[in-house]
C-alpha cells in the first residue's frame, strides 16, 4: 500500500517534464549514470513475452530458413541501396552530434555501433536492418528528429539498438515486411503465422523499449519520447506533461478492465506492429521501478566504483 501510494503521489505531480539535456549530462550533474553496463547481453533485459513469442517461431519448420535465404539478402539489398542513395550517412564530420549520440548509446549497451542514416520524411520514425554479413544499420526520419529532444533520439537510436543487442534481426525484417503491408514478398505465409509475427514484434518492442531506458537511464526520457510519438507537435511539446500521460496510461487499464474492453483492446492491438503507446509507457514505469533493472544499476555501479578504488591504489604505487 505504502508503494501504491507513493507512486500515485508521482503520478499526481503536476509540474511538466522537461529533458535534461546533453550539457547537464557532460556537466557530471547526471554523475550516477552508469556510462557501460559490464558484459551486458541480451537476455538481460529481454521481455518475457519477447522470450515466449521467439521460442513459437522458431518451432515453426523452414521459417528461419527462409527469412534468412529469400527474405533476408533481398530485403537487405534494396533497403541498403536506398538509404545509400537517399539519405544521409551519419559520422564524424557529418552530423557529428548525432554521431555522439549513437556511439555513446552503444558504448553503454556494450556493442558495436552500427551504421545510421538520416532520411527525410514527414513521419517521425525509426528503423533497424540486420541480416547476412554486411554491416547492420538504422535509419532515423528527418521529423523524429525535428521533434524529440537530443535526449529523447538517443532513446530512439538505444531503441533500435537493442534489436541488434537482441538478435532480432532475421524475424525482424520479416514483421516489418508485414506491417509496411508487402505481402507479394511473403506469399506463402498463413494469416495464423502473419498473426504470429506481428505478435512476436509488438513483444520485441517492449524489450527495446527496456534497452532506450537502459541509455536514459531516466523512465521519463524513454515515456516523453513515446509520449511525443502518440501526439506531440514541435509547437506543442512544452505544454506536454509526463505524469498526465502516464496516468491516461493507466486509465486504459480500468477501461479494458470489462470483458468487452478486454474485447477491444484485441481488436485495436492484433494488426499493429507496435503496441499502443500507453501499454509501452506502462512496461517502461513498471520495469524502471522493477528489482531486474535496479540490479542492473547496482551491479555496474559496483564495478565502476571496485575500478575507481583500483586506480586509485595504483596512483599511490
Amino acid at each position: 500500500a505504502t508503494s501504491r501510494n507513493k507512486m500515485q503521489e508521482e503520478l499526481d505531480d503536476s509540474r511538466v517534464y522537461a529533458a535534461p539535456s546533453l550539457s547537464v549530462v557532460k556537466s557530471g550533474a547526471l554523475n550516477s549514470r552508469v556510462a557501460k553496463f559490464q558484459n551486458l547481453d541480451g537476455d538481460d533485459f529481454r521481455h518475457p513475452l519477447d522470450q515466449q513469442n521467439t521460442r513459437l517461431l522458431k518451432v515453426l519448420p523452414g521459417l528461419e530458413t527462409m527469412a534468412k535465404n529469400v527474405l533476408g539478402p533481398v530485403a537487405e539489398q534494396v533497403l541498403l541501396l536506398e538509404n545509400i542513395g537517399t539519405s544521409v550517412l551519419v559520422g564524424p564530420e557529418q552530423l557529428p552530434s548525432l554521431h555522439r549520440l549513437l556511439i555513446t548509446a552503444a558504448s553503454t549497451l556494450q556493442m558495436a555501433p552500427p551504421d545510421l542514416y538520416i532520411k527525410q520524411n514527414p513521419v517521425p520514425n525509426a528503423y533497424t536492418l540486420a541480416i547476412g554479413g554486411r554491416k547492420p544499420f538504422i535509419v532515423v526520419h528527418t521529423a523524429l528528429l525535428e521533434l524529440l529532444e537530443p535526449l529523447e533520439v538517443q532513446a530512439v537510436i538505444a531503441h533500435e539498438l537493442g534489436h541488434l543487442k537482441c538478435n532480432h534481426g532475421v524475424w525482424l525484417t520479416m514483421a516489418n515486411v508485414l506491417a509496411t503491408n508487402t505481402q507479394s514478398v511473403l506469399p506463402l505465409l498463413s494469416g495464423a503465422l502473419e498473426e504470429g509475427l506481428l505478435r512476436w514484434l509488438r513483444a520485441a518492442e517492449l524489450t527495446c523499449d527496456r534497452a532506450a531506458l537502459l541509455v536514459a537511464q531516466d523512465h521519463r526520457v524513454v515515456i516523453s519520447a513515446l509520449m511525443k510519438l502518440a501526439g506531440g507537435s514541435p509547437k506543442l511539446n512544452a505544454e506536454l506533461n509526463v505524469e498526465a500521460f502516464l496516468r491516461q496510461a493507466y486509465s486504459y487499464n480500468e477501461a479494458t478492465s470489462t470483458p468487452f474492453g478486454w474485447y477491444i483492446k484485441n481488436a485495436q492491438t492484433r494488426a499493429l506492429s507496435h503496441p499502443l503507446p500507453v501499454l509501452r509507457a506502462q512496461e517502461v514505469d513498471t520495469w524502471a521501478a522493477s528489482s531486474q533493472y535496479r540490479a542492473l544499476l547496482a551491479k555496474n555501479h559496483l564495478h565502476r566504483q571496485r575500478l575507481h578504488r583500483s586506480s586509485e591504489r595504483c596512483d599511490t604505487c
